[in-house]
């Protein structure tokens, strides 16, 4: 069978894999095949650990049908379209530009249509980066590109580890989280969404965990007159960058 062409994100092959690794290429994980725990499966493995990359042993077949065909001597490896970005340098780029910084944080959104969408908002609207968990959550991938129509090119993704202690260490730097649920207290045109701000939206269907809930300053919610009682989250989280773009503007203008 001629192999078919790879998708975007995924790499096969020992060298490959390996290589990118050593380059520090952004990888999202990576696949080995059962039973392949010679001395390359022990280069890559521990390649990966020093880098936070999982890896994950399959059955051959599974590598096999996402190879489509190419020789990829059982390592597979998913890689983002773009580097992820390191918090501290986006916090850095926004005090360059005399910038409050603005971060957006998903908790373990899952749809690479709806982070593709929130790039693109997120671009829009001069967000300074947007914060993903490294687990539970979707990455960076060709979706997410495509979807996003170049805004991942522009903006800065960072993975992180505990959202919770993220949140915290973030509070402790002079940054106010607001969170977004149809149970907020306070309406989202009616909060103060100014200064250095995190806007955290949850994951489709649960919205953010009880634990996020609690590392929030505070939670906004959006009025609805409708029979549907939530939004998609990538128009939530579009509606509250706005939101934030509109009244950061007002004030620089002095309205």
């Amino acid at each position: 069978m001629e192999p078919q062409e790879l998708p975007d994100d995924v790499l096969v092959g020992r060298n490959a894999v390996t290589e990118a690794l050593k380059a520090g290429r952004g990888i999202n994980k990576i696949l080995l095949a059962e039973g392949d725990k010679e001395a390359f499966a022990s280069e890559i493995m521990n390649l990966a650990k020093e880098r936070k990359i999982i890896c994950q042993f399959v059955e051959r077949s599974k590598i096999e049908a996402i190879a489509a065909g190419h020789r990829h001597q059982g390592v597979l490896a998913y890689v983002a379209p773009v580097e992820y970005a390191e918090l501290e340098d986006i916090l850095k780029a926004a005090e360059e530009k005399g910038e409050a910084p603005f971060l957006l944080l998903l908790d373990e959104l899952e749809d690479p249509h709806n982070l593709g969408a929130l790039l693109r908002t997120a671009d829009a609207t001069g967000v300074h980066g947007v914060l993903i968990p490294k687990h539970r959550s979707v990455p960076l991938n060709a979706t997410v590109a495509k979807t996003s129509a170049g805004a991942i090119e522009y903006v800065p993704v960072a993975r992180i580890g505990n959202i919770s202690q993220t949140l915290k260490a973030l509070k402790e730097k002079g940054f106010w989280v607001a969170g977004a649920d149809m149970d907020g207290a306070q309406a989202y045109n009616e909060a103060d969404l100014t200064g250095a701000l995190v806007l955290v939206v949850g994951s489709e269907g649960r919205g953010m965990s009880r634990l996020t809930k609690e590392a929030c300053d505070f939670i906004v919610s959006m009025p609805m007159v409708g029979r549907i009682n939530s939004l998609n989250a990538s128009v939530a989280g579009s509606i509250l960058m706005y939101e934030s773009m509109r009244q950061r503007l007002a004030r620089k203008s002095g309205l």
